[in-house]
């Protein structure tokens, strides 16, 4: 199927750093660039992972179950309410099922617009190998994103997704899902997808490190000067 929207990288970048006057039809091209993007940079692979956008009217713009993030229409998405219930969808379009992890991020946040849950390879071999984020090898880690939290483990498709993110959402942007991705979020799907990409970054800067042998980290001094600016110009 041709492109419905022709889009280069000044109409991306406006898209997925979306005013509160874009319209729905510009909102879900915006979910399609971004899903297109993920799955390009092997973020989001096969089925996995779902995007969303809180929409002017309180409503959630959120991919569908079962559809690649890479082949997305503009149709393809459903809109629901805060209590996940179908306001609007294709009749053979489904909801997926960790919608209500994305609900439970914009029940508590009210700052937030777009909720990213991805599957980044080296950021989720972390959680799969014991390993936590580390937050401070990278000093731009330190500056913009701080600690990275790992979750609970929780059955994939059920209640327990929104249960375990619960802890972490008034003071967190970014969490790894213990074996299950990830789960970014902002003011936008370009900061969504920032804190999505640098996740993944240094996970495999850490990885590679670790594979050529000692893994040097900021020193302290330097990590509590990087703290104290973020604390000071970075807070959200």
């Amino acid at each position: 199927m041709l492109r419905e929207f022709p889009c280069h990288s000044y109409e991306l970048e406006f898209m997925l750093n979306f005013p509160t006057t874009l319209t729905e039809t510009e909102m879900r091209h915006a979910i399609v660039e971004c899903g297109r993007s993920a799955y390009e940079r092997r973020l989001m692979t096969s089925n996995d992972g779902n995007i969303s956008i809180r929409m002017e009217n309180g409503y959630i713009l959120i991919t569908p179950s079962g559809i690649s993030k890479g082949r997305l229409q503009t149709d393809d998405m459903l809109v629901v309410d805060l209590d996940g219930n179908v306001i609007s969808a294709r009749p053979d379009r489904k909801p997926s099922s960790e919608t209500p992890m994305h609900l439970e991020v914009y029940k508590h946040r009210e700052d937030v617009h777009a909720v990213m849950h991805a599957h980044p390879i080296f950021a989720t071999t972390l959680t799969v190998a014991g390993l936590d984020f580390p937050l401070d090898v990278l000093p731009e880690v330190l500056l913009t994103l701080g600690d990275v939290p790992i979750t609970e483990y929780a059955t994939p498709a059920s209640h327990e997704d929104a249960e375990v993110i619960r802890p972490f959402l008034k003071t967190h942007n970014t969490m790894l899902l213990r074996q299950h991705g990830s789960l970014t979020y902002g003011k936008n799907l370009d900061e969504a997808m920032i804190h999505l990409e640098r996740i993944e970054h240094v996970s495999e800067i850490y990885w590679r490190a670790r594979m050529l042998g000692e893994v040097k980290r900021v020193p302290l001094e330097a990590q509590a000067k990087l703290i104290a600016i973020r604390e000071t110009n970075f807070k959200r």
